[in-house]
């Protein structure tokens, strides 16, 4: 039998797909029956998980556990099936993924950008006009700055 004593990672990296939990020496140990085995970065040592769908990537991974000279491989695949790994991974991983109200407020957010460029270049562009209307030479150098 196989349960995870202590799941805790040494960095979380992101990516715009992807958020991976790397791990190192003594932030994995599980127990299995009945003895402490300690990570060993040896194989795999890290989970990639999507952030979109939210699913574990690389679950043909193998990671390696030690205790004394014992070595035992655990593929990730392996390791999904306990219920208190997977709770743990996604409490770890939960506040990096994207959900789908976030995604649109970003696509809102650059759509407003790009607009309120717009909108100010076509101010500066009516001013300049002003500008030469008036015969304002200063006004009108100082505005081509800003084109």
């Amino acid at each position: 039998m196989v349960t995870v004593k202590m799941l805790k990672p040494y960095y979380i990296k992101t990516d715009n797909e992807y958020v991976r939990i790397v791990l190192a020496y003594q932030y994995f140990s599980v127990v299995i029956n009945e003895k402490d085995y300690q990570f060993i970065p040896i194989e795999a040592n890290e989970f990639r998980i999507n952030r979109r769908t939210q699913k574990v990537e690389n679950v043909e991974a193998k990671f390696a556990f030690q205790n004394g000279k014992d070595v035992v491989y655990l593929t990730l695949a392996k390791l999904i099936t306990l219920p208190d790994f997977l709770q743990q991974l996604h409490s770890i991983a939960g506040s990096y993924y994207i959900r789908e109200n976030q995604e649109t407020n970003d696509k809102n957010n650059i759509e407003s950008a790009v607009i309120i460029d717009e909108l100010e270049k076509m101010n500066v562009l009516r001013l300049i006009d002003k500008a030469l209307d008036e015969r304002d030479e200063v006004a009108f150098n100082e505005l081509l700055k800003h084109l």
